[in-house]
């Protein structure tokens, strides 16, 4: 039986296992999946005693996506725009691969909420790797404007410029006063029970606010946008859908998101 696993510090809260043992059931392959626990300074050890074992690919989570993204000898598109891996897999020549499907995941919950993103303009709260790992999939959905927002402009600035012109960074202060369609918060101040000093007139056309984080109950950012009269939606979609494409990535059938996710969902009590 193929080995797969999640690579996290801390890894214990990880839906992966489950994720992918219910995409297993659903698409008849057999593999097993489980989380390990990386040393902080140790995550390349930790993969390669994994693949001495006969593991065959893995998802990577924080703090190892970067690590990950080293580690790789050959790096998708995505990856590289990324600047960070969250999928590994060995090819049929024994070269280790680095992919990222965090955006791709993100762009397919987007679809399955059916907002429009062909030439929309879409503004993204955030410069650290959850925002730069979306905005390439935003612009390749066809976003007209795709605008990073960071307390600190230079940040946001730095991931703007490995991007084509439509991808543009300011400031929270600065950010253009223009239609917005969607507005997504790439930030962790959910963590905080914060959000993001964005001013209301920017969410004045929004289609849908959504928020990376998931959790019990609704994040600051999300409150916020539902007290604007605001769609809103979290990133547990997204968390089944980057994993549906790494699964397609290691075994050549994409899994149904909407049943793993209405059941993960359940799980939860969300």
């Amino acid at each position: 039986m193929d080995r797969y696993a999640v690579f996290g510090h801390p890894i214990a809260h990880s839906k992966s296992p489950l994720i992918h043992s219910w995409f297993a059931e659903q698409t008849g392959q057999s593999l097993s999946y489980e989380a390990i626990l990386a040393p902080k300074d140790g995550f390349a050890e930790s993969w390669q005693a994994f693949v001495a074992a006969g593991g065959k690919g893995g998802n990577v989570t924080v703090p190892f996506k970067e690590q990950a993204f080293a580690l790789a000898s050959q790096l998708s598109d995505r990856a590289r725009l990324a600047g960070a891996v969250n999928t590994l897999y060995i090819d049929n020549s024994g070269v280790l691969c680095g992919d990222n499907t965090d955006g791709l995941g993100l762009v397919a919950d987007l679809r399955r909420l059916a907002v429009p993103l062909a030439n929309a303009n879409v503004l993204v709260l955030g410069a650290g790797g959850a925002a730069r790992g979306v905005v390439g999939p935003l612009v390749a959905a066809g976003a007209a404007r795709v605008h990073l927002a960071n307390r600190t402009a230079s940040k946001a600035e730095q991931i703007a410029a490995l991007f084509p012109q439509q991808v543009s960074a300011s400031g929270y202060q600065e950010i253009p006063v223009e239609p917005w369609h969607l507005v997504i918060n790439a930030t962790s101040s959910g963590l905080t029970a914060e959000r993001p000093l964005l001013d209301q007139v920017h969410l004045k056309h929004a289609l849908l606010a959504y928020d990376m984080l998931y959790g019990k109950d609704p994040t600051a950012f999300m409150t916020w946008c539902a007290e604007q009269h605001v769609r809103c939606a979290d990133g547990l979609g997204m968390l089944v859908g980057q994993a549906a494409e790494a699964f397609a990535i290691w075994r050549g059938v994409k899994p149904a998101v909407e049943p793993v996710l209405a059941r993960l969902r359940q799980e939860l009590g969300l």
